[in-house]
């Protein structure tokens, strides 16, 4: 008998991926536990370390569940904080990685315009000393989270790789400063392989409706905002910026549907284990596409067939008025572009929001 025919795209996909082992720092979140389902479902082993501090256990026990359960055996959890090196110490000693994956870190920009010792402490500290641990223990292959807030407001757009950084509020500041110390990194060690993905605007959910994003307290975000207030539990949203010169007066951003961001690390992770010169690249993960804020509500309401009561306010400090990505990059290096556009991104949102009104919890 034939042996059954086979591509060279998914023999790539077994040596590249299979069996890998990856760690995974805050992959209990929006976007680390929608990667870590892919991860698993790549045939990798997969560990977690998260403080829950914007996240719960349950994401994971429905993680598991859409594995399955020959799939679920390969994921572990460690309950520990990245400032913490005893936390570290127990991760790292219970086993030997192949690569990390760095999700932790906290992202509100309004937050940390308000609190920024808190962001410099939690954002830099943390990495800081995951790198170290990572050197201690040979593993030197990280696929980071960085962000569009790298880029500030751009002089021009769609934004590049290569623009000149420039950071406008302290949250987006830890990640240029973490991009400076990862390229340092790598120029001291070069064994050091390092993908810096600049995300521009996350959004959506797993199709099933069961993984989504679940904020504790007021969204910072515009969709969780969004979503809040279709299932009641906010009386309206607020807007802010009126004025920018745009269309609608809305700012303009880049959406990506959150599966589109879970297999562009998948992409990364690939790239990492195929390229021994990769050094340390940024790539953007975004659409190409700019959509105002007043364009998503719209959208929203007709996936969800609800109406979205909308306050205007005024500008936030540290916002951009229209910021997307070039993608180009990352599709001729990483073989990656998104597949979603913001019809189903609105849609799964929905999907999720309709199935969980309280996010992961049954209940207020």
């Amino acid at each position: 008998m034939a042996p059954p025919p086979s591509s060279s795209a998914s023999t790539e996909r077994e040596t590249m991926t299979t069996r890998r082992s990856v760690l995974v720092t805050g992959g209990a979140g929006f976007i680390g536990s929608h990667t870590v389902l892919q991860l698993l479902r790549e045939g990798c082993h997969v560990s977690i370390i998260d403080n829950l501090d914007n996240s719960v256990p349950e994401a994971l026990d429905r993680v598991r569940a859409l594995a399955g359960p020959a799939l679920a055996q390969n994921l572990r959890f460690f309950l520990g904080d990245l400032r913490s090196k005893e936390d570290l110490e127990k991760v790292f000693s219970s086993k030997r990685y192949d690569a990390v994956i760095h999700f932790a870190g906290l992202k509100a920009v309004g937050e940390s315009v308000a609190r920024p010792f808190l962001y410099y402490d939690n954002n830099l500290v943390g990495t800081i000393n995951l790198y170290e641990f990572m050197a201690k223990n040979g593993c030197k292959k990280m696929v980071f989270s960085s962000s569009a807030t790298v880029y500030g407001q751009p002089d021009k757009i769609p934004c590049v790789e290569d623009f000149e950084l420039k950071a406008m509020n302290p949250y987006g500041r830890t990640k240029l400063f973490l991009e400076e110390i990862a390229r340092d990194i790598q120029k001291a060690d070069p064994e050091w392989r390092i993908i810096l993905l600049r995300y521009f605007n996350p959004v959506g959910a797993h199709e099933s409706g069961q993984i989504g994003e679940d904020p504790k307290g007021i969204p910072n975000n515009l969709m969780p905002y969004i979503q809040q207030v279709a299932v009641g539990r906010l009386p309206e949203l607020n807007v802010y910026g009126k004025d920018y010169p745009t269309k609608d007066g809305s700012a303009i951003r880049d959406y990506i549907h959150v599966m589109d961001l879970a297999d562009g690390h998948i992409a990364a992770l690939r790239k990492l284990f195929a390229t021994e010169d990769i050094g340390c690249a940024a790539y953007n993960l975004g659409t190409g596409c700019g959509t105002s804020v007043l364009e998503m509500v719209a959208a929203f309401e007709k996936a969800s067939g609800k109406k979205i009561p909308v306050k205007l306010c005024p500008r936030r400090p540290g916002d951009a008025t229209a910021v997307y990505a070039s993608t180009e990059k990352a599709q001729k290096e990483l073989g990656w572009r998104a597949k979603y556009g913001i019809e189903e991104m609105c849609r799964d949102q929905w999907n999720w929001a309709s199935k969980n009104p309280y996010g992961y919890r049954s209940q207020p």
